[in-house]
């Protein structure tokens, strides 16, 4: 599966060495859809994202952006979980 340009950015920013900061949360929620994720907002302000038989859940930011270092580790290794990082969305 490949993904457009747009998603392939953020997807390389979620992956990004030294940790990127300030990651836009709409275009990582964006990109879990184009990856085929069903993506729901629970009540208690978090995304509920499933994707390839996994699961998490993650804090929507006050913010526009993901400004927390454990948050988008947390993101990445669940997407190296469901087999997504750069090099398999080429």
């Amino acid at each position: 599966m490949s993904i457009d340009a747009k998603h392939r950015r953020t997807l390389e920013e979620l992956f990004a060495h030294p940790i990127s900061m300030n990651i836009d949360f709409w275009k990582v929620v964006n990109l879990f859809k184009d990856l085929g994720a069903e993506v729901d907002e629970t009540k208690k302000d978090h995304l509920k994202v499933k994707l390839h038989g996994q699961e998490m859940s993650f804090p929507i930011p006050h913010k526009k952006n993901i400004d927390n270092k454990h948050e988008v580790v947390a993101i990445r290794d669940f997407l190296e979980q469901t087999g997504v990082t750069p090099e398999s969305e080429c």
